[in-house]
């Protein structure tokens, strides 16, 4: 079963960017869905933005314009750009792949 890590999560002013990796142990273009969660403190974790393997992506309406959600296939890695990072964005952020989860990277924005 393949197992997914995120990194490149940490702390940034509003208005920064950052860029997330969720690194798969194997082969990523097989997996149809891979989604990119966040769950802020004393919050249910949601859905931020999600890719297919057929090319399809969606975002939440918060983060329309500012994130983008890519696969690089041959790095068998999923990222995650985020720009004009707000306060609000701050949370642990989740990739699932299938049934997979990773173990989350800490995004705080905050001056």
């Amino acid at each position: 079963q393949v197992q997914l890590v995120e990194s490149g999560g940490g702390l940034v002013q509003p208005g920064g960017s950052l860029r997330l990796s969720c690194a798969a142990s194997g082969s990523i273009d097989r997996i149809l869905l891979i989604t990119w969660y966040r769950q802020a403190p004393g919050k249910q974790r949601e859905v931020v933005a999600s890719s297919t393997n057929t090319g399809i992506n969606y975002y939440e309406d918060s983060v329309k314009g500012r994130f983008t959600i890519s696969r690089d296939n041959a790095k068998n890695t999923v990222f995650l750009e985020m720009n004009s990072l707000k306060p609000e964005d701050t949370g642990v952020y989740y990739c699932k792949g299938g049934s997979v989860w990773g173990q989350g990277t800490q995004v705080t924005v905050s001056s």
